[in-house]
């Protein structure tokens, strides 16, 4: 079973992720990668400046990396939406909203994609929807610093 690590762009998902595989000697899979060499991508959203993203071709490809390696830690928002049964613990990973604004400028996101990502953190979107798929939750607050 795999662990995941999910929650709005720019919380620091990647960060803890990393830190979190490296320590338990888990492989770590960037699902962006994932997604660009397994060609999941089914197109771009210009309005919202993002890739689309199909999620169950999505998590049939994670749950085929998981069969063959175990131990993995998963690290994308998207994350969450593998069934519960492949999942040993999901990371939610949270950000003072301030500090998220900082780092998703930093980015260059555009106003209405980081107005849009600091909703979907005011509103808890990834830990509500790892909550309605079942999984074993932990939440991470990364405050002000770096994971």
């Amino acid at each position: 079973m795999a662990i995941i690590v999910t929650g709005t762009p720019g919380t620091g998902k990647t960060a803890f992720a990393k830190k979190l595989a490296n320590k338990l000697k888990y492989r770590y899979l960037d699902v962006n990668r994932i997604i660009s060499e397994k060609n999941i991508e089914e197109g771009y959203d210009q309005e919202r400046k993002c890739r689309i993203i199909d999620v169950k071709k999505l998590n049939n490809v994670l749950v085929e990396l998981i069969k063959k390696d175990k131990k993995v830690v998963i690290d994308s928002h998207l994350s969450h939406y593998l069934p519960k049964k492949y999942v040993e613990k999901c990371y939610v990973t949270r950000c003072d909203i301030k500090e998220l604004e900082k780092r998703l400028k930093k980015r260059k996101y555009p106003k209405e994609k980081i107005r849009e990502n600091l909703d979907a953190e005011i509103f808890d979107v990834c830990l509500i929807e790892a909550k309605d798929k079942g999984h074993n939750i932990e939440i991470v607050n990364t405050k002000n610093k770096k994971t």
